[in-house]
């Protein structure tokens, strides 16, 4: 469970949510705009909020009135953001690498393979990030979140550079390994059919506010009815 609240500006944004997620899966829906990707940054320790608390299974991960503030590398988390931030250098399977120096090197190699077979890219090993399509990177990204094996995986916009197939294929596989490796997981996304693929809990947001949460089901369907009220007010 992770549990936050924020007051966090960036520029002219102003984001203000208090919440608690306990679903293995939770998707962050809303338009360009509404503090998707800023909430995510927030709780992967990426950006300091003015003020604010974020706890993850009962851990302080930070709290601006106490002072603590824990660097994004010792959060146990895992994010995929719509950059990858691939390192440019290295192949893919040495960026999947680059988290696990602590493994000995045929554990290191076999969990590599692993991540890159769930991602669907194995045969990309060897390449570099600019080598790669956008759907390949973000494969590749998102093996390398995953390879740690961390208690919070962060997902901006995953599937973004994938067309229908390779992204439902990919959903359900990783679907299958997070709630294997009991991996809590917040996914952002503009996409409906996202959500409701997961079946997931859902968080709306709106102007960097929670305009409401619950059930993917009733949450989407509450924003559809409201979006056709104001196409039905607009033709009068």
């Amino acid at each position: 469970m992770i549990e936050f609240r924020f007051d966090a500006r960036r520029g002219g944004f102003h984001l203000q949510v208090e919440c608690r997620f306990a679903a293995e899966w939770t998707v962050i829906f809303g338009p360009s705009g509404s503090g998707k990707s800023t909430l995510l940054r927030l709780l992967a320790g990426l950006d300091e909020p003015v003020h604010g608390r974020v706890a993850l299974h009962e851990r302080i991960l930070t709290d601006t009135e106490h002072g603590v503030r824990v660097p994004p590398g010792k959060r146990q988390c895992g994010m995929v953001a719509q950059q990858t931030a691939l390192f440019p250098h290295l192949s893919a399977a040495a960026n999947v690498a680059y988290g696990l120096a602590a493994m000995d090197r045929e554990a290191r190699a076999h969990r590599v393979d692993e991540m890159l077979e769930l991602a669907g890219a194995t045969e990309l090993a060897a390449l570099r990030p600019a080598e790669l399509s956008g759907g390949q990177a973000q494969r590749v990204a998102l093996a390398r979140a995953l390879a740690p094996r961390p208690r919070l995986l962060l997902l901006d916009e995953p599937f973004s550079a994938l067309d229908g197939a390779a992204s439902d294929g990919l959903l359900k596989r990783l679907q299958t390994w997070v709630r294997t490796n009991r991996v809590q997981t917040v996914m952002a996304t503009h996409d409906a059919s996202d959500a409701l693929a997961i079946g997931a809990e859902v968080l709306l947001l709106r102007d960097g506010r929670q305009a409401a949460m619950g059930p993917a089901s009733e949450v989407l369907a509450g924003e559809r009815e409201r979006l056709m009220g104001r196409l039905g007010g607009n033709t009068q």
